[in-house]
């Protein structure tokens, strides 16, 4: 890796959307780093877990442009469903990535099921993956963050994307729970899933 490219990071997407959000994230605690986005060719993600699913694509980015490489995998678990949708949230509804029939079909499989049995949590894993140097094994970090809550019986709210309209995190005033669909977008990026995983990521960031 050059002296130009020593402070550069990719994030394993063709996403620039994804890219700009990840760059004011890590920049607004680590400005040295400029977050890039990945122009190889795309790897079949067949793990079964989050872990395993961002790993994948860390590696492959990674390996394809021997720079650092950070890639996320997330999704939604539901306790009845037994952790499910999981890595499968983006599929649940099968594979056109339908946010909004995925939604739906959510909602059919949980019709009857009471609050008290509702329970979910958003997660998001990160994996970091850097490059050894010299022919050494590369350095591989995956952290995690868990965001707990419950689903709604219908969506609510304009904002967000996914399963945010059903998704009623836990620790809100009781009489003012609101889904994430209706909450401020600063407030859902200072407390989600990915927020959390951000925070233990930040620390081992600052070697690269």
């Amino acid at each position: 890796m050059d002296a130009a490219a020593a402070h550069e990071i990719v994030l394993a997407t063709h996403n620039p959307h994804k890219v700009a959000e990840f760059h004011q994230i890590i920049a607004a605690e680590h400005p040295e780093l400029r977050v890039i986005g990945y122009d190889g060719p795309e790897p079949v993600e067949d793990g079964v877990t989050f872990a395993e699913n961002a790993l994948i694509k860390a590696r492959a980015a990674a390996a394809h442009t021997g720079l650092p490489a950070l890639a996320d995998d997330s999704g939604i678990c539901v306790d009845v469903l037994g952790g499910s949708p999981g890595v499968f949230s983006a599929y649940w509804a099968g594979q056109r990535k339908d946010a909004q029939a995925n939604l739906e079909l959510l909602l059919d499989q949980l019709r009857d099921v009471a609050d008290p049995h509702r329970g979910a949590t958003f997660v998001s894993t990160i994996a970091l993956v850097v490059p050894g140097a010299d022919g050494a094994s590369a350095i591989e970090h995956v952290v995690e963050g868990r965001w707990p809550g419950r689903l709604a019986h219908a969506a609510s709210g304009e904002g967000g994307f996914g399963y945010d309209p059903i998704f009623v995190p836990d620790g809100q005033e009781p009489g003012q729970e609101r889904s994430v669909g209706e909450w401020d977008p600063a407030r859902k990026n200072a407390e989600s899933h990915r927020a959390r995983a951000f925070n233990v990521l930040m620390p081992l960031l600052g070697g690269l």
